[in-house]
């Protein structure tokens, strides 16, 4: 076999080798699209996380500042009341 045979034979094993790495070794195009999927959930996650921690942030920084916070919370969520005040409750 002369050397002009051979050369095009291993130009072609070779890009068969690369081609065959491409779509299923690591780094593939598939994994590359699944990572991706993965990451936009991750920072879906992160940015609701975000406003939670934002939320607590701001309710804490509230409650920190006066007592007139929690005053309004244990009204809403314990039923408490002033002393010689007399509390109604309405049921929808």
């Amino acid at each position: 076999m002369s050397s002009r045979v051979i050369v095009p034979i291993v130009l072609v094993l070779l890009l068969l080798v690369l081609q065959v790495q491409l779509w299923t070794g690591r780094g593939s195009v598939p994994e590359v699209s699944q990572l991706r999927e993965r990451l936009e959930k991750q920072q879906e996650a992160n940015a609701k996380a975000q406003t939670g921690n934002e939320r607590l942030s701001s309710e804490v920084a509230d409650l920190q500042e006066g007592i007139e916070m929690v005053e309004e919370r244990a009204r809403q969520e314990l039923g408490m009341v002033k002393p010689n005040e007399i509390l109604v409750q309405i049921a929808k």
